[in-house]
């Protein structure tokens, strides 16, 4: 694994000589890991009880040109922000256990976002998911047929965090991951007919758990929301989006937060003069 070395000497990064949790390994050879019942059932109800209310007191966040609220209704941004038992939440030990070893004690809180997908059972099975996708990268990128070489840590930039606040079993759709696929250096390729992608001989794993479970994944992982059932109960869980210390948070959009004066921000018209001092669009994550 990769570590932050410690202030002596810079805080630049090498490699990770002691031991580290079995879930941190897991996540970092295979890119997603399950961990049971790391919040208590009173923590699951005060999330319950302060999301609930979020998604009953606020309207959506709609952040991308030509979208509606209808597109953003399923989850609610900056969560933290809003909800102290939310700011509470990312900071559990739990988490920080196994995302540390993987992107460094000062990591932080690179989004953190409430998802309420609502029971869908038009049919069985309901395709309610994203295509196959990645979060951020390939981190690595290179050709088709050039194995990671397993002598090199692979570099995790990038963990994301769903605080399962309902069980999730098979019929609610799930995320599915391919193992190991975030070393391949690529994008998920098409699907087959069955809507399967696969990598190294392995197909999808559904991540099927319970109330006060924890999946966590890295961000070029090859993942999607599984189809439902005609069960389907829906999904309410808290995401987290942890980075290192060298990305930049996305908890609020740059034109809120950002490190410019307002001369600075009134003399970057075009749009290339905008990202380049760090005004970017909304995008993925919250922003």
């Amino acid at each position: 694994m990769i570590e932050r070395i410690g202030l002596k000497r810079g805080r630049n990064l090498g490699i990770r000589q002691g031991s580290a949790p079995g879930a941190s390994i897991e996540l970092e050879r295979n890119g997603f890991a399950m961990v049971p019942g790391v919040f208590s059932p009173e923590d699951v109800t005060q999330l319950k009880v302060e999301l609930s209310e979020l998604f009953e007191t606020t309207r959506p966040d709609v952040r991308l040109p030509g979208a509606t609220e209808a597109d953003y209704a399923d989850f609610r941004y900056e969560a933290l922000n809003r909800s102290a038992a939310a700011q509470r939440a990312v900071a559990h030990p739990g988490l920080l256990e196994v995302i540390e070893p993987l992107l460094g004690e000062d990591c932080h809180v690179v989004s953190n976002t409430a998802w309420r997908n609502s029971p869908q059972r038009e049919k069985a099975p309901f395709d309610v998911g994203n295509p196959w996708h990645i979060d951020a990268g390939p981190h690595v990128p290179r050709p088709d047929g050039i194995p990671w070489d397993e002598r090199i840590p692979y570099p995790v930039f990038m963990i994301g965090c769903h605080i399962l606040l309902e069980d999730c079993p098979v019929e609610s759709g799930p995320t599915g991951f391919i193992p190991r696929s975030h070393t391949s250096g690529q994008m998920p390729p098409m699907p087959d007919e069955s809507g399967a992608i696969y990598y190294e001989g392995g197909g999808p794993v559904a991540a099927i758990g319970g109330q006060g479970d924890v999946v966590f994944f890295v961000s070029d992982v090859w993942h999607r929301r599984m189809p439902t059932g005609p069960n389907d109960t829906g999904r309410f869980f808290l995401q987290v989006q942890y980075g290192r210390r060298d990305i930049a948070q996305r908890i609020r959009t740059t034109d809120v937060v950002n490190h410019l004066s307002d001369d600075a921000v009134a003399r970057a018209v075009s749009e290339r003069e905008r990202t380049v001092v760090g005004l970017h669009p909304a995008g993925f994550y919250d922003g």
